[in-house]
């Protein structure tokens, strides 16, 4: 039994290890589409917000404690949307990679401390 789940915990192991390698990059941060309102006083945007000015893309992240922010083209924005897709994708599986290998020091911890191979005594 023990040795079953030890060796389904390492094949889960093995694919999210395997899952990791096919990622791609990955980065920090948020991108956001932005609508804004010009200077202008007569214009079309200050009178229907389904007429503001954009989609305007912006890249923001921490750096060194500053919020720091870029502006980004419509294929720019894509790329880092899929970088930081990449990124939290990541996370989750580190997380199951850990939730993993704390499930194997369960069972290996649980068992009898016998060398393998030998089996226990009984009663004298």
């Amino acid at each position: 039994m023990t040795d079953d789940a030890l060796a389904d915990i390492q094949r889960r192991y093995d694919r999210l290890r395997a899952e990791i390698s096919h990622l791609g990059m990955i980065l920090a941060g948020t991108v956001v589409q932005r609508f804004n309102i010009c200077g202008t006083p007569a214009c079309r945007c200050r009178t229907d917000p389904a007429l503001r000015h954009g989609p305007y893309y912006q890249y923001t992240r921490k750096i060194g404690g500053k919020t720091t922010t870029r502006n980004l083209t419509p294929a720019q924005a894509a790329r880092y949307q899929q970088w930081i897709a990449n990124r939290r994708r990541l996370r989750r599986i580190t997380t199951e990679m850990e939730d993993l290998t704390r499930q194997a020091d369960q069972i290996l911890t649980h068992q009898p401390s016998t060398p393998p191979g030998r089996q226990p005594k009984g009663p004298i």
